[in-house]
C-alpha cells in the first residue's frame, strides 16, 4: 500500500478552474500523513461568510467551478479534494480507505484551517462525510446545504440505478471516469471538461478510491460507516441552525432520499421548496450558477 501523488502537468490544460492549489498534510491516524489539496478563494466582499464545499463520487474540487464566482461575492469559498481525488495523495489500494479515512481527513483539514461561521455545501459522499461532521461540530457550522445526498441508515435497499452504477464499477478493468460522470450529466461536456476528470487518476492504481467509493455506502448487507450516518440522522432531527436542501429532479440515483430529509431537518421546511430542474447527479454541471444564486440568497435571508 503506497501513496500516489498525480503529476502536476497533468493538470495543466484544466479549463476555468484557474485556482492557485494548496496542500495540507493531514492526520487520518495512520504512520503516513497524506497531503490533502484544495482551492480557498476570497472576494471582494467576502466578509466572514465561509463556504466549504465537499465533492463525492467520482470527481474533485473542479466540479464547483461554476459556483465559486458566485459564492465568492458574498464568502471565503474553500474547495477540498477529498484522499484519492483531484491533486491531493491517492491511495494504490482499495483496502487502503475506509470511512474513518475520509472523516479523520476531513477532520484534520477543518481543524488547521479553524474554519468558523460555515455553511456546508455537500453533494453524494461530500453529504456522507460532511453532514455526520458538521453534525458533531456544530459549533463550527452556521448552515447546511445538501444536494443530492442523505444520511443512509445502514440498513436501506438501493435504487436499480446505483446498483448498476455499482456493478459496473466492479467489473470494468479500466474505469472510465469521464464517462461515468457524463453519464450522470444533462450538459454535454466539451473534451477539455471531461478530459479534466480524467486528469487526477494518470494510473489506474491511481483510481483506487473511486472504485472503492460505491461500495462504501452504507446500506443493507454491505458499506461502511452506518455508524456515523445513524448518528448523525439523529443529530439532524434536533438541528436548529438554517438547512436548504436543494436536489436536482433527474437523478435517478438520490431523487428518493430529497423528501425524507427535507422532513428530517425541522428548519428545512422553513426554505423554499426548490428543485434544480433539468439537472442530474451532478447538478453542480448543470446548473451551477443557479446553485450559487440559491445559496446566497439563503444565506442573505438566514
Amino acid at each position: 500500500m503506497s501513496l500516489l501523488t498525480t503529476p502536476e502537468e497533468r493538470f495543466a490544460d484544466v479549463p476555468d478552474y484557474d485556482y492557485d492549489p494548496q496542500f495540507l498534510e493531514v492526520d487520518v491516524g495512520r504512520d503516513e500523513t497524506p497531503q490533502m489539496a484544495y482551492v480557498d478563494v476570497e472576494g471582494e466582499g467576502a466578509g466572514d461568510e465561509t463556504f466549504l464545499c465537499l465533492h463525492g463520487e467520482p470527481t474533485w474540487g473542479f466540479l464547483y467551478r461554476k459556483m465559486i464566482p458566485g459564492l465568492s461575492e458574498r464568502g471565503r469559498v474553500v474547495v477540498p479534494d477529498l484522499l484519492g481525488f483531484g491533486r491531493s495523495d491517492k491511495y494504490d489500494s482499495r483496502e487502503a480507505y475506509d470511512y474513518e479515512l475520509h472523516y479523520r481527513a476531513l477532520d484534520s483539514f477543518v481543524e488547521q484551517l479553524d474554519l468558523s461561521n460555515v455553511t456546508l455545501v455537500c453533494q453524494d459522499w461530500g453529504g456522507i462525510l460532511g453532514l455526520p461532521y458538521a453534525t458533531a461540530n456544530e459549533e463550527r457550522f452556521a448552515r447546511l446545504v445538501p444536494m443530492n445526498t442523505g444520511v443512509p441508515s445502514g440498513r436501506q435497499e438501493m435504487p436499480e440505478a446505483w446498483e448498476e452504477f455499482r456493478s459496473f464499477v466492479e467489473r470494468v478493468e479500466e474505469l472510465p471516469i469521464g464517462m461515468l460522470i457524463q453519464n450522470a450529466t444533462a450538459t454535454e461536456l466539451s473534451d477539455a471538461e471531461l478530459a479534466a476528470y480524467e486528469a487526477p487518476f494518470h494510473t489506474e492504481a491511481a483510481k483506487a478510491g473511486a472504485r472503492e467509493f460505491p461500495d462504501m455506502v452504507p446500506r443493507k448487507g454491505g458499506g461502511d460507516g452506518a455508524e456515523h450516518t445513524q448518528r448523525a440522522a439523529k443529530e439532524l432531527q434536533e438541528w436548529e441552525k438554517p438547512a436548504f436542501v436543494l436536489f436536482a429532479d433527474s437523478d435517478p440515483i438520490t431523487r428518493g432520499n430529497r423528501d425524507p430529509l427535507r422532513d428530517l431537518i425541522p428548519t428545512a421546511s422553513d426554505q423554499p421548496d426548490v428543485w434544480v430542474e433539468g439537472a442530474m447527479h451532478f447538478l453542480q454541471e448543470d446548473a451551477g450558477e443557479a446553485i450559487a444564486e440559491h445559496i446566497v440568497e439563503f444565506v442573505d435571508r438566514t
